[in-house]
């Protein structure tokens, strides 16, 4: 699989993450997020080239895309990722939260992505 084609993967899964939970479908949320979360190891794995894939999705058009692209490379491009998560953390609703909640972690020094 190319990385344009993981990169696809990741932001599919990460909208239908989302759009189960907001059906309340927890068992579907779950099986999207192993997806979104395994298309992300498959791009770390390709080091600086997976992390430049996965930032063209830091001006997708969903926000919990581009919020969930930014999260996930905030502790190796925080450059890149802190305006992303800081745009989005001006909203309100549960992706401005989650946006609001890693950069306020981020900010105590508490920030910790546990993928492994």
């Amino acid at each position: 699989m190319d990385l344009e084609s993981i990169v696809e993967d990741f932001a599919r899964n990460v909208a239908e993450h989302t759009d189960a939970l907001w059906r309340g479908d927890r068992t579907g949320g779950r099986k999207y997020s192993r997806h979104y979360i395994a298309a992300f190891k498959k791009l770390r794995a390709q080091g600086d080239a997976g992390r430049d894939a996965l930032a063209t999705l830091l001006t997708h058009p969903r926000m919990d895309v581009r919020v969930k692209a930014a999260t996930y490379l905030l502790s190796e491009r925080p450059a890149q990722a802190m305006p992303v998560l800081e745009e989005a953390a001006k909203g309100t609703g549960m992706i401005p939260f989650l946006a609001a909640q890693t950069l306020k972690y981020w900010e105590e020094g508490t920030w910790s992505l546990d993928i492994d």
